[in-house]
């Protein structure tokens, strides 16, 4: 009888254990889906006011009672994602798990009419044909980098083409187009600033064996202020609805449509790429920066394993725990 009553006990324990880990996990869901959220910047779009490696707080519950305000910078599901037909799943995808994150400024709302000209060979916008001011973006110029080492990358590379049965001196222009697509890709224009050496940047740490240079052996370099040009992709045969990946747009906004660009207007993939930004897209208002480390890591304790002594030097100390604007 005692041990059938001890039993019972346990049988108890556990049960109200396992309904408060239950309640205590849909507590969680409900605060990150509706409440506040977790972001990490995963590219240099929104340089500098946010840095690749930064982790950042959103309020999501203001989006519930209002609608998101121009000059907020927020977060939206990736443009292009093909949401299910089913309503649950649709909810599902568009408040916890289907599209990527991304992060842009409000620059014009529901109704607004903006332009995108270039004026004495600068990039400026319009909005209800009034010319707005942005003290946000990044004026530094950007340089191109590779992420690691470029000799380890290039003996990888080696490594790869051999596995595969490949010679590296047989098809020479085929093994270059590789190389030059495999190392492209582990490169990215990053924020400069030349008052600082390579190695003791604001930004991020730079190296001088990493810099990609041009056959004179000058840095690769984007210069803020420039204007991008591209007249290939134009929307055509809607009035007042021209975007074509440059600096040049002319788009009248609908009733549920928001004009997002990102700060580092060199290195966004914004609006002038994508079209307009739906209200129900729009999840969250980014609003506090926790911390920020130079790393590409989701996890910053797998970079800390793995560079542990480089991993203090990309740690960016002056831009913990901010308020952003």
């Amino acid at each position: 009888m005692f041990g059938m009553k001890k039993k019972k006990r346990v049988q108890q324990s556990w049960m109200s254990s396992t309904i408060e880990f239950i309640f205590l996990l849909t507590l969680v869901f409900l605060i990150r889906t509706f409440v506040f959220g977790l972001y990490q910047v995963p590219t240099g779009s929104m340089e500098t006011t946010m840095l690749v490696g930064e982790r950042f707080l959103a309020d999501k519950f203001s989006y519930w009672v209002r609608d998101p305000r121009v000059g907020e910078i927020i977060a939206f599901n990736a443009p292009g994602f093909k949401y299910s037909a089913n309503p649950a799943v649709k909810l599902f995808q568009r408040f916890a798990w289907g599209p990527s994150n991304w992060t842009k400024r409000i620059i014009a709302g529901p109704g607004d009419h903006v332009r995108g000209v270039i004026e004495d060979g600068k990039p400026v916008v319009y909005v209800n044909d009034k010319k707005i001011d942005e003290p946000y973006l990044n004026h530094f110029p950007l340089i191109h980098t590779y992420l690691e080492d470029p000799a380890r990358l290039n003996a990888q590379i080696d490594r790869d083409l051999q596995e595969r049965g490949i010679s590296l001196t047989a098809y020479n222009d085929v093994v270059q187009y590789y190389r030059e697509q495999r190392l492209h890709e582990r490169s990215e224009f990053r924020s400069y600033d030349a008052a600082y050496p390579y190695d003791r940047q604001p930004y991020y740490l730079l190296h001088s064996d990493w810099i990609i240079r041009d056959g004179d052996g000058k840095p690769q370099m984007r210069l803020a202020g420039q204007p991008t040009y591209a007249h290939d992709r134009k929307m055509r045969g809607e009035p007042n609805r021209e975007w074509n990946g440059s600096d040049e747009f002319n788009v009248q906004l609908a009733e549920d449509e928001f004009w997002g660009m990102g700060d580092n207007r060199h290195g966004s993939a914004d609006c002038r790429v994508f079209g307009p930004i739906k209200r129900d897209w729009i999840h969250g208002r980014i609003i506090f920066r926790i911390w920020s480390i130079d790393s590409r890591y989701s996890w910053w304790i797998l970079d800390l394993l793995r560079h542990p002594i480089d991993f203090w030097h990309r740690v960016r100390w002056s831009r913990f725990l901010e308020v952003i604007r």
